[in-house]
This record gives C-alpha cells, sequence and structure tokens, in this order.
C-alpha cells in the first residue's frame, strides 16, 4: 500500500536531476543525485546542514550509503582531488553509481568535486583547469568546489568567472573558499569576493571557510555567525570545509550558526589509513609531506594504486564507516531529513 507513494515521489523528485546527471547515469538510473541547490531549497526550515563526506577508500562507500539509509539523510559524497588523473571523476562517479544502484538507494545524493585547488594564473594554466571543469560537469557531478585560498579577491572574482563557465551554463552549485587575505581580515575579504560575484552575475551557492580559520583552541562562533550573515545578503550560504580535525562534537555548533554545508573528511581519513598495514601508512606519509598533503588525503588520490585491502579489512571499514557517519549525520541534524526533503521536492517543483 505506501510502495505506489514512496515511487511516485521518487518519480517527481527524479525529474529534477540536472541533465549532465541523467546523461551521466543513464536514463534507466533511479539514483536521485540531485543539485544541492534543491536540498537547501527542502531543507530551509530544518535544523540541519547538508553533511558531504570524503570516500578515501572504495570500500568505505557501502558504508556512507547505508548511514544515510539507516538515518534516513541527505548525503553529499566527496572526491577531493578530481583532476589527479583524467579518468579519476568519472571512476568516483561510477562507483558510487554501482554501489548505491546495487544496494537499491534512494535517498537524496549530491556529488561533489573537489576543492580544486587554483594555485596559479598563468593563461595554460587557467586553460587546463578550464577542461578539467568540463569534464567534471560531463562526468556527473551536481557541485563543483573551487579552492582560492592563495589569490586576492579581485583576482579570484575573475579567475572563478573564466573557470566557472560550464557549471554555471548547467545551472550546477559552485563553491568557492574565502580568498587570500590578512590575519583577521577574512570578513573584509569574503565581503570583497561576495561583491564581486554580485557585480559579474555569478551565483556562488557555497561560501567555503576551512575550520583551521575558525579558531584552533575555541570555535570563533561571532566570526562565523558574521560570516553567515554576510553570504546571506549576496543569497550565498557558508560551507565549513576540513571539519572534524579535533572533535566531531563541535559539528552541531556549525548548524546552530547557519552554516549550510559540512565537509567532514578527517575522521574517514583516519579510519581508511588505520585499514591499511604500517608500511603503507608509512610510505603514504612521508608522499604526502613532500606532496603537501595530508596523508588522508593522499590515500584519496592513489588508493586505486595500492593492492586492495582483504575481504576481512574491507568488512571491518566499511563498518567502522557505517558507524562514524551515522553520528555525523546525526551531529549535523540531517537524520529523517531524506525522505522529508523529497516529499517537498515532489510538492514543489514547479517553484
Amino acid at each position: 500500500m505506501i510502495l505506489g507513494p514512496r515511487m511516485n515521489v521518487l518519480d517527481k523528485v527524479l525529474t529534477l536531476r540536472p541533465t549532465s546527471v541523467v546523461a551521466r547515469l543513464g536514463t534507466a538510473s533511479r539514483l536521485p543525485v540531485l543539485n544541492p541547490r534543491e536540498l537547501v531549497k527542502a531543507l530551509e526550515k530544518v535544523p540541519a546542514a547538508l553533511p558531504c563526506l570524503p570516500v578515501p577508500s572504495r570500500a568505505m562507500l557501502p558504508g556512507l550509503l547505508a548511514a544515510a539509509r539507516g538515518e534516513d539523510a541527505v548525503l553529499g559524497v566527496l572526491c577531493p582531488h578530481p583532476l589527479s588523473d583524467r579518468g579519476a571523476a568519472e571512476r568516483f562517479v561510477t562507483a558510487v553509481q554501482q554501489v548505491a544502484e546495487a544496494d537499491g538507494h534512494a535517498r537524496p545524493l549530491f556529488l561533489q568535486a573537489g576543492p580544486v585547488r587554483v594555485t596559479k594564473v598563468e593563461p595554460e594554466t587557467l586553460a587546463q583547469l578550464q577542461e578539467g571543469i568540463f569534464r567534471l560537469v560531463d562526468a556527473g557531478f551536481s557541485l563543483v568546489s573551487l579552492d582560492v585560498t592563495r589569490l586576492e579577491a579581485d583576482m579570484a572574482v575573475e579567475v572563478v568567472r573564466r573557470l566557472a563557465v560550464a557549471v554555471l551554463e548547467r545551472e550546477l552549485s559552485l563553491e568557492v573558499s574565502l580568498p587570500a587575505s590578512s590575519a583577521g581580515d577574512e570578513l573584509e575579504g569574503a565581503r570583497a569576493l561576495l561583491e564581486g560575484f554580485q557585480r559579474q552575475g555569478l551565483d556562488v551557492r557555497f561560501l567555503r571557510v576551512p575550520e583551521t580559520l575558525l579558531g584552533e583552541e575555541e570555535l570563533d562562533v561571532q566570526f562565523l555567525q558574521n560570516l553567515v550573515e554576510l553570504a546571506g545578503q549576496h543569497g550565498t550560504g557558508v560551507a565549513v570545509g576540513e571539519a572534524g580535525r579535533r572533535s566531531t562534537r563541535v559539528l552541531p555548533t556549525y548548524v546552530a550558526a547557519g552554516v549550510k554545508k559540512v565537509e567532514c573528511a578527517a575522521p574517514f581519513e583516519r579510519l581508511a589509513l588505520a585499514a591499511y598495514p604500517e608500511a603503507v601508512r608509512t610510505s603514504l606519509e612521508q608522499k604526502a609531506e613532500k606532496a603537501g598533503l595530508g596523508a588522508g588525503e593522499l590515500l584519496g588520490v592513489l588508493g586505486e594504486q595500492l593492492a586492495p585491502l582483504d575481504a576481512r579489512d574491507a568488512s571491518r571499514l566499511e563498518a567502522l564507516t557505517f558507524a562514524e557517519a551515522s553520528e555525523v549525520l546525526a551531529a549535523l541534524g540531517a537524520s529523517r531529513t531524506g525522505w522529508k526533503s523529497m516529499l517537498f521536492l515532489a510538492e514543489n517543483r514547479g517553484d
């Protein structure tokens, strides 16, 4: 008796998938990979932040998706270095699709590419990045994140204008990090960036602030609230990146401050690293130090090149991932947002 209405709701929600997502998944797919813009709209009056979790090891995917079903939660899945090689983005989306469809996943998902780091602004470098971002759109990501933390605000605006063409033409969601600024001037840097986007007519969905900027010992709640208010004046939501480095207990504070999205990578990177033998971990740590990355980040880039985990270790990692993800989803207020958001979207598709 319940199946009919549920299927009808899913059918309606599926019509909201971006065309690039449908093209990648195939018209027969019934996986609700949505634009985060729709999910923010659906949860506007709900005290929750969109969770975005990484997949440093493919063995973690079943646990992440099972946690979203168990908590009835919306979920974002993150590919942190999608341009690490030409096929990385497509392989990531394919892996998510295969696992999700095999498990009959029917709760809203969004797929994030990046943050894509912009460290140089030479024409050749920007042309390569622009080509790479076109590939991310075609790969089926519904959110692209650009890291312009090394650029001043005016240059960041110009770079985003050039790089985000494909994202904005397809009406996908765009996330941009805070620009470079002196310590204590981050709010003014954010203001200059947002005003620049407004002048250029750039629709930036999220302004990303790394957790490290929110205080070393105690969370700078006032700064975060000021940033949320400022971004809101420009029609943009605040996203916290690299959250959970010290503890996931801070996550509800982000929700209370009005943050719209939280990217929580550290706990899952630690779990993934611990699943590998000590020799592999040591090698990753040494390579990561040379590359200027965290060992967990590097694992996300090189994971496919490593020997696969044996069945026992993979099963244990899946179970630990399920437990960790369930806690994170609950802490972000995402529990019971899956079906609720689908009902809202099915009823308000024309708005």
